[in-house]
């Protein structure tokens, strides 16, 4: 039970990740985001794959139990993903401001 408890905590997470990246990416722009608020989610999936990953007995069981290492890695590209618009967006906010100049 607390590993499907767990998938629905990732996955509510996890639907707003793709949405979130099509939304930077037909921004241009990246006023309004937090490259430090995105790391620290990346942090978080990341402590939370790794928690999998050490975790013996979910290890054992990982061929019943892969959904939940495979949504923690899905978001994590995902957060990534807005992570590579960010950077993207503040190139071409750069370039705006040049062209202002």
């Amino acid at each position: 039970m607390a590993e499907i408890l767990e998938v629905v905590m990732i996955v509510s997470f996890g639907a707003s990740w793709p949405l979130n990246v099509l939304k930077s990416y037909r921004a241009r722009t990246a006023k309004g985001k937090s490259l430090a608020f995105l790391c620290l989610i990346l942090f978080g999936y990341v402590a939370g794959i790794t928690s999998k990953l050490v975790n013996e007995a979910y290890m054992e069981a990982i061929g019943q139990k892969w959904y939940v290492l495979f949504f923690y890695v899905l978001n994590f590209i995902m957060v990534s993903a807005d992570v590579v618009m960010y950077f993207r967006n503040r190139r071409l906010d750069r370039r705006r401001e040049q062209a202002a100049e």
